[in-house]
Protein backbone atom coordinates (compact mmCIF):
# COMPACT_ATOMS: atom_id res chain seq x y z
CA UNK A 1 0.00 0.00 0.00
CA UNK A 2 1.14 3.49 -0.82
CA UNK A 3 -0.25 6.64 0.78
CA UNK A 4 -1.01 9.32 -1.79
CA UNK A 5 -1.88 12.89 -0.83
CA UNK A 6 -5.01 14.46 -2.33
CA UNK A 7 -6.66 17.85 -2.12
CA UNK A 8 -9.58 17.90 0.28
CA UNK A 9 -11.89 20.03 -1.86
CA UNK A 10 -14.53 20.66 0.81
CA UNK A 11 -11.99 21.69 3.46
CA UNK A 12 -10.16 23.83 0.88
CA UNK A 13 -13.45 25.52 -0.01
CA UNK A 14 -14.20 26.25 3.64
CA UNK A 15 -10.67 27.63 3.97
CA UNK A 16 -11.17 29.92 0.96
CA UNK A 17 -14.43 31.22 2.48
CA UNK A 18 -12.73 31.85 5.84
CA UNK A 19 -9.74 33.59 4.27
CA UNK A 20 -12.09 35.73 2.16
CA UNK A 21 -14.07 36.75 5.24
CA UNK A 22 -10.89 37.38 7.26
CA UNK A 23 -9.70 39.68 4.46
CA UNK A 24 -12.98 41.59 4.67
CA UNK A 25 -13.95 40.70 1.11
CA UNK A 26 -17.34 39.71 -0.27
CA UNK A 27 -17.94 37.13 -2.97
CA UNK A 28 -18.81 40.09 -5.22
CA UNK A 29 -15.41 41.64 -4.45
CA UNK A 30 -13.63 38.48 -5.60
CA UNK A 31 -15.89 38.21 -8.64
CA UNK A 32 -14.91 41.73 -9.69
CA UNK A 33 -11.22 41.13 -8.93
CA UNK A 34 -11.14 38.06 -11.18
CA UNK A 35 -13.30 39.70 -13.83
CA UNK A 36 -15.91 36.94 -13.67
CA UNK A 37 -19.32 37.79 -15.10
CA UNK A 38 -21.04 35.74 -12.38
CA UNK A 39 -19.98 34.65 -8.88
CA UNK A 40 -20.62 30.95 -9.59
CA UNK A 41 -16.95 29.93 -9.76
CA UNK A 42 -16.27 31.44 -6.35
CA UNK A 43 -19.32 29.74 -4.83
CA UNK A 44 -18.17 26.42 -6.35
CA UNK A 45 -14.72 26.93 -4.79
CA UNK A 46 -16.26 27.69 -1.40
CA UNK A 47 -18.60 24.69 -1.52
CA UNK A 48 -15.81 22.34 -2.59
CA UNK A 49 -17.40 21.36 -5.90
CA UNK A 50 -14.54 22.93 -7.89
CA UNK A 51 -10.99 24.00 -7.17
CA UNK A 52 -9.36 27.21 -8.41
CA UNK A 53 -6.85 26.88 -11.24
CA UNK A 54 -3.20 27.34 -10.35
CA UNK A 55 -3.32 30.86 -11.84
CA UNK A 56 -6.32 31.72 -9.66
CA UNK A 57 -4.65 30.19 -6.59
CA UNK A 58 -1.69 32.50 -7.16
CA UNK A 59 -4.06 35.48 -7.24
CA UNK A 60 -5.90 34.30 -4.12
CA UNK A 61 -2.54 33.88 -2.38
CA UNK A 62 -1.63 37.50 -3.10
CA UNK A 63 -5.09 38.85 -2.22
CA UNK A 64 -5.25 36.93 1.07
CA UNK A 65 -1.57 37.53 1.87
CA UNK A 66 -0.84 33.85 2.48
CA UNK A 67 1.17 31.16 0.65
CA UNK A 68 -0.80 28.82 -1.61
CA UNK A 69 -0.03 26.02 0.87
CA UNK A 70 -2.18 27.90 3.39
CA UNK A 71 -5.15 27.86 0.99
CA UNK A 72 -5.09 24.23 -0.10
CA UNK A 73 -5.96 21.53 2.45
CA UNK A 74 -4.22 18.21 1.82
CA UNK A 75 -5.66 14.87 2.90
CA UNK A 76 -2.77 12.47 3.38
CA UNK A 77 -4.85 9.48 4.43
CA UNK A 78 -5.63 7.98 1.02
CA UNK A 79 -4.03 4.58 0.52
CA UNK A 80 -3.75 2.93 -2.87
CA UNK A 81 -2.73 -0.61 -3.77
CA UNK A 82 -0.07 -0.59 -6.49
CA UNK A 83 0.41 -3.83 -8.36
CA UNK A 84 3.50 -4.59 -10.40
Amino acid sequence: MVTIPAIDMVATGKNIAKLRQDAGLSVKDLQMLFGFTTPQAIYKWQHGTAIPTVDNLVILSVVFGVPMDDIIVIDTGIQVQISA
